[in-house]
């Protein structure tokens, strides 16, 4: 593919930070996006990640067989494990699509993740069902919308850093994400890292950048 004038690719990211660009696939072209895939899998030989990809780019992203697809996200080339185990845990199945932004971006940089659903503080018996199966990560990443209690409840059970993200899930006053971003801002439980709203690959990068030290 002749590389499109408007993609200025940065193929030394890697090299400088142990992460590796990723193609934002929001308001992009369809051809915009394949182009920058396909010049990250020619030009590198990392991991490469795409984000928010919609439906009519899915059916030409999909051709170029990612190794793996869920929701929004694919990755391909993923790195082989080396390490660092990540719980994702979100307060309900409507946060589906960024949980698997985050995990996808963290088997791609090499960790394993595991994913932890529906357990939102609305019922907060089936978060203390699932507390146990958290003690072996090494980090959270905590999704709620709505109000946005989850990493809060979280931090106060577990020692784990905890990185939170709130997502525009709600209805009421929860102003597509603004309420859960300003709650867990706002959080009384100490050392809560926050990333913006619905950014699932923020937070995964957050996480790996804690990891990598």
């Amino acid at each position: 593919m002749t590389p499109s004038p408007d993609l200025r690719l940065d193929t030394l990211r890697t090299e400088r930070i142990g992460m590796p660009e990723a193609v934002l696939c929001q308001f992009k072209t369809v051809d915009q996006c394949v182009g920058a895939v396909t010049q990250l899998i020619e030009a590198t030989s990392d991991a490469v990640v795409a984000t928010r990809i919609t439906d009519e780019q899915r059916s030409k992203l999909i051709s170029l067989r990612p190794d793996i697809a869920e929701a929004t996200t694919m990755v391909w080339r993923p790195r082989q494990p080396t390490g660092g185990e990540v719980a994702i845990v979100s307060a309900g199945t409507s946060d589906t699509p960024i949980a698997a932004e985050a995990e996808l971006t963290l088997v791609a940089m090499g960790h394993t993740a595991s994913r932890t659903t529906d357990v939102g503080v609305a019922g907060v018996h089936r978060l203390q069902s699932a507390i146990e199966s958290l003690e072996d990560a090494d980090a959270i990443i905590a999704i709620a919308g709505m109000e946005g209690a989850l990493p809060t409840v979280l931090a106060g059970l577990v020692p784990h850093p905890i990185v939170a993200v709130p997502t525009s899930v709600g209805y009421g006053a929860s102003f597509e994400g603004i309420s859960a971003l300003l709650t867990m801002l706002s959080s009384c439980a100490p050392g809560i890292s926050v990333v913006g709203i619905d950014n699932g690959y923020g937070a995964a990068c957050a996480v790996h950048r804690i990891l990598q030290r």
